[in-house]
Formats: structure tokens, C-alpha cells, sequence
């Protein structure tokens, strides 16, 4: 299975407006692939259409070697899916939720029972087995949805922000339990809010806005075609600085409440600028953050 998902020309609309419009990308055997964007930029809209919940208005999908919808029951049975929101069966134990979920696979309890210690074990759960689920916090129910969308051995994982809501800590065991996945040569499909865990987990992503893609590349890729390499953070009233042409040469400035953010080649000389005013400051090395600020835009999407 050379290209486990393929998206050529995908569009879909609905009352007339275009949800996705153009959309075409592939994802490669054993890669983490990104789907970026903000609220409303045709994110899930994408999902339902890979995973063949709906009908595109134009385009074509192949999925796990199969077009996409007329063979979408086939093959999502090769699918593992990890919702934005947990959806475990309150009345269930943790095993039997992985149990119960098999069937929907045709898998028995003898199919999964050799499984089901090590899904236990990858999920951090082997000591809560018979556990209830309003007994799990909230990091244990979220690795069991990702235990649960495993236990048909997928070939592909679709993940929709998989560690929202998380801590630190929790967030970094399922990048930890992700990475695993894809060096065991699972193929993964990714979306994010946070663009720190795209820019640690993803191979390859696209940035999509209103439903076409705006940008394509590898996180290191996007940050060298689209942001400069260095940024300067100060927190505070930064009006001196702004006033101060001479020191702001070649720097790029953008301005969000009272934090001034200042892109430039090189930092030395406004880091020189900088020195002895009475502001916060933070040098850093740009991030995908940067570019997918620069190319959504700084406005809050509802």
C-alpha cells in the first residue's frame, strides 16, 4: 500500500459555500501527516470526507487502496480513529470497552483477548483493567481511545487533536505512544491545535484556510520558506522601541495586545537596541506558531 490515503481535487459545499475547495495532498506509508488550520478552515469537514461519513460534491479519494465513498465500510475496517472528544461507554470496564468496540470490527473476544494485554500495557492501563471509566482521569480516558482505536491493527490512524485538554505531562506520553505507532510503520493522519506537538510528531503537513491549502512541507521546510529565522519577544510598551528606525532595520513587527513581536535575520543588533529598556524580552528561534500565525492571521476564529 504504497499511498494509503490519496485526496486529488476535493471539493464540497454546503448551502452554497465552499468547505473544501481545491483540496489535494498524499499521505506515505509509515509518515505522520499534519492537517493544519483554524477553527472553521475545513478541518473536520476533510475527516468525514476521508473516512467516506460524507459525500464530496467533486474530487476523488483512495483510501487503504480503496476509492472513497463506494468502498468506505471496506475499507474502515483498515481505520483507527481517534475523535477530538472521548466517547468511552460509561457503563463499560476499560477492557470491556476495548472488548465491545472489537465487535464493530466482526473481532471476538477470542480475536482480541492476545491483543489486549499489550493494548493495556501501550496505554499506560495494565493496573486498570476492570477500572470503570468515571474512575480514569482525564489523560488514562484519553489513551484509552487511542488503545481503543487500535485494537483492529489498523493500517492508518486518524487523530483529531488527540491530546486537547491534556496536561504536560500527559501530552508528551501520547506523543511518546504516537511515535511509537509510526516507527512500527503505522501511517497517521494528524490534526492540531498545537502547533509544537505538529512540529514534533508531523513528516510532512499542509495549512488549509477556507478550505484550500496554503501551505505544504515538512515544519522545518515551512519555518525556512515563510517566517525569518529569528524572533524577538518583548512585553510591554515597546512605543520607544517602534520610534527607533535605525535599530528596527530589515525587522519585521507585529504587535498583539502588549506583547511586540519583532522577525528579523539576524537578532544582535535589536537584542543591542533592547538593552536597558524596561521590557520583558524573549530571543528565540522562530516555530511553525510563526508561520501558521503569518498565514492565518492573528484573529480569533469562532
Amino acid at each position: 500500500m504504497d499511498a494509503p490515503l490519496t485526496v486529488q481535487d476535493l471539493h464540497k459545499t454546503y448551502a452554497q459555500v465552499p468547505v473544501v475547495d481545491g483540496l489535494s495532498f498524499v499521505l506515505k506509508k509509515g509518515q505522520c501527516f499534519g492537517l493544519l488550520g483554524p477553527n472553521g478552515a475545513g478541518k473536520t469537514t476533510t475527516l468525514k470526507l476521508c473516512l467516506g461519513l460524507t459525500a464530496p460534491n467533486a474530487g476523488h479519494i483512495t483510501l487503504a487502496g480503496l476509492p472513497i465513498p463506494a468502498e468506505a465500510k471496506t475499507a474502515r475496517r483498515r481505520i483507527g480513529v481517534v475523535p477530538q472528544f472521548d466517547n468511552l461507554d460509561p457503563d463499560f470496564t476499560v477492557s470491556e470497552n476495548l472488548f465491545v468496540f472489537g465487535r464493530y470490527f466482526g473481532l471476538t473476544r477470542a480475536d482480541i483477548e492476545p491483543r489486549l494485554t499489550w493494548l493495556l500495557q501501550f496505554s499506560g492501563l495494565e493496573n486498570k483493567r476492570d477500572a470503570r471509566i468515571s474512575t480514569l482521569s482525564g489523560g488514562m480516558k484519553r489513551r484509552l481511545t487511542l488503545a481503543r482505536a487500535l485494537v483492529n491493527d489498523p493500517d492508518i490512524l486518524f487523530l483529531d487533536e488527540p491530546t486537547t485538554g491534556l496536561d504536560p505531562q500527559a501530552r508528551r506520553l501520547i506523543w511518546d505512544r504516537l511515535n511509537t505507532l509510526k516507527n512500527a510503520g503505522k501511517t497517521l493522519l494528524l490534526t492540531t491545535h498545537f502547533m509544537d506537538e505538529a512540529e514534533r510528531l508531523c513528516d510532512q503537513l499542509i495549512i488549509i484556510d477556507n478550505g484550500r491549502k496554503i501551505a505544504a512541507g515538512s515544519p522545518g521546510e515551512l519555518i525556512a520558506q515563510h517566517i525569518e529565522p529569528q524572533v524577538v519577544e518583548t512585553l510591554g510598551d515597546a512605543g520607544e522601541i517602534l520610534a527607533d528606525s535605525a535599530g528596527l532595520h530589515g525587522v519585521r513587527v507585529e504587535k498583539t495586545g502588549e506583547t511586540t513581536f519583532f522577525y528579523c535575520q539576524d537578532a544582535q543588533s535589536l537584542l543591542a537596541t533592547l538593552a536597558g529598556k524596561n521590557l520583558r524580552t524573549l530571543h528565540r528561534a522562530a516555530t511553525l506558531e510563526d508561520v501558521f500565525i503569518r498565514l492565518t492571521g492573528r484573529e480569533l476564529r469562532d
